[in-house]
Parts: C-alpha cells; structure tokens; sequence
C-alpha cells in the first residue's frame, strides 16, 4: 500500500509542477505560486478539524517556526526555478536534498554518513552530468557548466539545499507530534502566509485570480498540491521515512515526461536516464543511511 501511495505522491508532486508551469509560468514567481496555496488553502482548512492534535512539546514549536519562513521561501524560489528553465533540466536536481542531507543531517541530528550513502552521491552526480549529456561534444566538463549557466537549475540546486535544513526540522517536528497533524497544521499556515504576502506585495490579481478561466486552472493545480500533501503524510505515516522519500523522488522521472509532452522539451532520452539515475543514487543516499 504504501508503495503505490508513493508513488501517486511522487505523480501528484510533478503534476503540480507542469500544470502550474504550463498555465501560470508567463506570470512571476510569487503569482506562480499564489494559485496552488492560494486554491489548496480550503481544503487544508477543511481537513483541520478532523486531525488529532498530539501532545505538542518545545522542540515541535521551534522546529516547526524555523521551517515555515525556510519553506516559504523555498517554494517560491521552487516556481522561480520552473519558470525560468525546462521542467527536465530542474525537477531532478531535488534528488540533491538527500545528499545534502548528510551534511545537515549530521550538524543537527549526529547522523553519521554510511560508505553507501557517499556511494549514493557519487550516482547522483553522474545523473545529473547526463541531463546535458548532449553537450559533452563540446568537452567532458561542458555538460556541468551547461547546468551551471541555466538560472533555472541554480535556483533548484539552491532549493535543494534548502529542503535538507527544512526536511531535519520537519523530521524532528513530526517526531514531536505526528505525520499528519504537523502536514496539515503546516501547509494551514505556510499557504496563508504566502497568500497574504502576493496580496500585500500586489503581486496576486484578486480579480484575475476569480475569473472563470484561472479559477478552475487554480481548483486544478490547488487540488493535485493538496492531494500531493495528503498522498505524502498518508504514505510517510505507512513505513520509514527513507523508503517513502526515495520513492517520491520519482518525481523526477515524472517531469522530464511531462517536459516532453507539455513543452516539447529536447534530449528526453538522456535526461531520463540521467534523472533515474540520480533517482536510484537518492534512494541508495536515503536507504543506505
């Protein structure tokens, strides 16, 4: 069960990606990402009330305000990175977290990095020389700078490592309360900051956000982030952490196809391979430890 719930967690995170892409990515970053909190907000408010709230300590309240601001920001500098370049050469530079992971995982958590770990990594950077393999005519260390120069991967490498801070703290979090109390509680508050700050900043178009048109592009994009979130507390809550994470990072995979299909991306091929490969170093990352 937890396999499949995984796995539609890892569809429903790149659907968000490329439906938000394909119908909001003319528009900025923070308008971008306006429409699947701003829709998805509802429904986080709806669910509130039926969650169980845990007995909540210390540590749960500073881990928990430490990684609202860092995931909100995160998110935002998220649509920056898909607006700015192909869906193929960003989404699966996130399977970086978990290799960055082992350096926060070890500053806040003492955990050590294990021989498959350091293995994992390797793997991942060989995927990730794959997604521009194409440019290897021009020198073996062309398709590194080619990453390098797009903006979009940048701002991806820079959410990865980001996500490593705020993925510890969300892991001592739920330890000091539960999966899905802290999923909900967090994504009520996350999404409501950032509506408030497109609102404030002018950023967010009430009146376009309602017209008919982006009303129900935003019910759809709002829908798939709420699934996703739901889908991922539901699964996370199911088995270790690890195994759930490795197998969400199939995102990746998801997005290089859904590159090809909405936006006639170029070099699908090797960016598949190059993302599964980076997929299979994550999970070795992840499960090795």
């Amino acid at each position: 069960m937890w396999v499949a719930l995984s796995v539609l967690t890892a569809l429903a995170a790149a659907s968000v990606d490329a439906w938000t892409k394909k119908f909001f990515g003319h528009r900025d970053a923070v308008t971008m990402a306006f429409y699947p909190l701003g829709y998805s907000l509802p429904l986080f408010l709806a669910t509130w009330p039926f969650v169980p709230v845990p007995t909540l300590d210390a540590t749960f309240w500073w881990c928990f305000g430490l990684s609202v601001p860092i995931n909100c920001l995160s998110f935002v500098l998220y649509m920056e990175a898909i607006r700015l370049s192909p869906l193929s050469l960003t989404v699966p530079l996130l399977t970086l977290t978990p290799a960055f992971m082992v350096i926060t995982g070890y500053a806040f958590l003492q955990e050590a990095a294990s021989w498959p770990a350091v293995l994992g990594i390797a793997i991942i950077v060989c995927g990730g020389y794959l997604l521009n393999a194409p440019s290897a005519q021009e020198g073996m260390l062309e398709p590194l700078r080619s990453l390098a120069r797009e903006k979009g991967s940048l701002a991806m490498v820079a959410v990865a490592f980001i996500y490593s801070f705020s993925a510890v703290l969300g892991k001592k979090a739920i330890l000091h309360s539960s999966p899905m109390f802290f999923g909900v509680f967090f994504f009520v508050l996350q999404n409501f900051l950032l509506v408030i700050w497109a609102i404030l900043t002018g950023q967010a178009d009430a009146r376009l956000f309602m017209t008919l048109s982006n009303a129900s592009k935003g019910l759809l994009v709002g829908s798939l982030y709420y699934l996703h979130v739901m889908l991922h507390v539901w699964a996370i809550s199911m088995t270790q952490a690890a195994y759930m994470i490795s197998l969400k990072r199939l995102s990746a995979v998801f997005g290089v196809l859904y590159g090809a299909w909405l936006f006639r991306e170029k070099h699908v091929g090797w960016r598949l391979v190059g993302s599964a490969i980076m997929v299979a170093g994550a999970a070795l990352v992840a499960v090795g430890g």
